[in-house]
């Protein structure tokens, strides 16, 4: 993912880092650790956890696969990377590595099993990839036949109020027009329904796909709301706004939330697992 985009998506996350954690125990953790759970990871198993973050999939990877496995874990955000190695040494986690690295360049250590990995996992991390169908198929190569890839993507009704209440919001203190960001959104899209990862997932070279969706409808708290603003990509839309500015949007989106009646943030999550078929 090299270039201006990923020196972009770096940099919002290494300024939310913080931020994110504080919604992780409502929003990353449960759907890393379902991922985690769906793959069915066993002691001793080798995983690359990608767009790892602060290692809300690679640190319930890393105790399935206990002392005789190991992780990496790969972020272009060394700050999210930073509180995931925090987070493993309070654990004892002495099998994870967090790697500071581009996923779409990654190459195994030699400590991986010539085979490849036994597992790829990948927490709203895929629609990150740039040209994500021809990436990920690239990572699929990483793993082993036989063995297990899994991603978690947004549900097509995830965020939508959530989304049009901040942006409703944003608009008037943005000094130009909000960007068309249509492309950007559109890796997401072609992964929001189960029908649409199946397919996916299947194309990129596996089979005996399974898909599940993950309900979570978090209270909508003034609190929650702002801390996931600021510690998810929507943070980027703040950027080059001065602090008061930032505190008019934060004031104008809580009262859009009130207004709409919004008392749940729907972030329902698909979680996809499926088995390598091989190469040639």
């Amino acid at each position: 993912m090299a270039g201006p985009r990923a020196e972009e998506v770096a940099a919002t996350f290494d300024a939310a880092a913080a931020d994110f954690d504080r919604v992780a125990p409502e929003v990353w953790n449960p759907a890393g650790q379902a991922l985690a759970f769906q793959a069915n990871l066993r002691p001793g198993d080798a995983v690359l956890d990608i767009g790892s973050g602060t290692g809300s999939s690679a640190l319930p990877a890393a105790a399935a696969v206990g002392p005789t496995g190991l992780v990496h874990a790969l972020d272009l955000s060394d700050e999210m990377l930073e509180r995931g190695r925090v987070k493993a040494s309070d654990r004892a986690l002495l099998n994870i590595e967090f790697v500071c690295a581009d996923a779409t360049t990654w190459e195994p250590p030699s400590t991986v099993p010539d085979a490849g990995y036994d597992a790829l996992l990948g927490s709203y991390a895929v629609f990150f990839l740039p040209e994500m169908d021809a990436a990920f198929t690239r990572l699929v190569r990483l793993v082993r036949r036989g063995g297990t890839v899994g991603v978690t993507a947004w549900r097509d009704t995830a965020l939508r109020e959530f989304a049009a209440a901040f942006l409703a919001a944003l608009g008037p203190h943005k000094p130009e027009p909000l960007p068309d960001r249509t492309h950007e959104m559109a890796p997401a899209q072609r992964l929001d329904s189960p029908e649409k990862l199946r397919g996916w997932l299947a194309a990129a070279g596996t089979e005996h796909v399974e898909v599940h969706e993950l309900s979570n409808l978090i209270p909508a708290t003034e609190e929650f709301c702002w801390n996931f603003v600021i510690g998810s990509g929507l943070r980027g839309t703040l950027t080059g706004l001065s602090p008061d500015t930032v505190a008019r949007v934060r004031h104008d989106f809580l009262t859009q939330i009130t207004d709409r009646g919004l008392h749940t943030v729907d972030a329902t999550t698909l979680v996809g697992t499926a088995k390598v078929v091989g190469f040639p």
